[in-house]
């Protein structure tokens, strides 16, 4: 399955943030779903509805992201 990109910058790396403001890598596939960069860590407690890119100031759905 592929990984979808952001729409400014065309990478695929992106994070997002807790209640705290921690920050945990993620990426977004094909079928939308977020799925943490290091399989072993948890999205518990994440909010996946907004995923911010690390390759520039983008940030919002992970809906809004292309294929490339």
């Amino acid at each position: 399955m592929r990984k979808m990109l952001c729409p400014q910058c065309k990478i695929a790396a992106m994070y997002v943030k807790n209640e705290k403001g921690d920050r945990l890598l993620v990426y977004v596939m094909e079928d939308g779903s977020v799925v943490p960069k290091n399989p072993v860590e948890s999205l518990e407690g994440y909010d996946t509805d907004e995923v911010y890119c690390l390759g520039c100031s983008w940030h919002g759905s992970p809906r809004k992201l292309v294929r490339y």
